[in-house]
């Protein structure tokens, strides 16, 4: 495992696009998290509240509730963090590094495998950033403390976890299936963002659906992500909110992986060695 690792690791630290993609996530979910209560004081200055709710009152930052806030909000960075793994796969066919790669002895199961580690790695050091990021705000903003609560409710940090190496194997498996980056890049961030969301709105909303079609949306590979962390905002707004991880939207999303994993490993083993 970590010869694979040694080789991908090779293969990227001098890859520039690499380095400014990683940067560019980092500071994203950096920015995204940490100014939260300064979009609060903002609004407050400018007269605005929530339904009479002074802004800068709600307890974003507190434990437990600061992960499931945080891991929701960091969700919609995921497909920068996607483009990384599609370069780096892309990058395969385009400097015949891949065909090299079996030449000197590795089989394409390791090459495989090599790719799953660097996506472990990837999605694990954005979890880790994002823990962090939720202790220092938490540390400045929380009203609660104590180490008791600052474990409470860590299991959306392991959902976003598995959320993560979903959606970048997912990224892995269409890489695959068409090598060319800039396609891809394009056609994930449009179906990410637009496409499938859109598609189960209209399902989900539209007066004629038939009642058996309204559920499927759950089952799409980008919404059974989307689901996997519920929307925590409604709460500061004295409504009821899912403040849990449900087993069934746990077992959707690994169903995804498998077949995401399992379709790499079939167009991998189809392809012209």
């Amino acid at each position: 495992m970590i010869r694979l690792l040694q080789i991908e690791w090779l293969k990227l630290r001098y890859y520039r696009p690499f380095w400014i993609m990683l940067g560019m996530y980092t500071t994203c979910v950096i920015l995204v998290c940490s100014s939260v209560m300064f979009f609060f004081e903002y609004i407050k200055s400018k007269g605005a509240d929530f339904n009479g709710v002074d802004p800068t009152m709600i307890p974003f930052y507190d434990y437990p509730d600061v992960w499931q806030n945080l891991t929701y909000l960091a969700s919609f960075l995921k497909v920068i963090l996607a483009f990384i793994v599609i370069i780096s796969i892309a990058n395969e066919n385009s400097y015949r590094t891949l065909r090299q790669n079996v030449i000197d002895g590795l089989s394409f199961t390791d090459f495989l495998k090599s790719k799953l580690i660097f996506i472990v790695v990837l999605a694990l050091g954005a979890t880790m950033l994002l823990w962090l990021n939720g202790l220092v705000m938490a540390s400045i903003y929380s009203h609660v403390h104590g180490v008791e609560y600052m474990f409470q409710s860590t299991s959306f940090l392991a959902a976003y976890f598995l959320g993560l190496i979903t959606y970048l194997t997912f990224a892995m498996m269409l890489t695959f299936l068409v090598p060319k980056a800039g396609l891809i890049i394009v056609g994930l961030f449009l179906y990410t963002l637009f496409f499938e969301p859109m598609l189960s709105t209209f399902i989900q909303y539209y007066e004629g659906t038939w009642d058996w079609l309204r559920p499927v949306p759950t089952y799409f590979p980008i919404m059974s992500i989307y689901y996997l962390i519920p929307i925590p905002f409604p709460r500061y707004f004295f409504m009821e909110i899912q403040h849990y991880i449900l087993i069934k939207e746990v077992l959707i999303v690994v169903a995804w992986l498998v077949f995401n994993v399992f379709m790499s490993y079939l167009l991998l083993k189809k392809k012209d060695w």
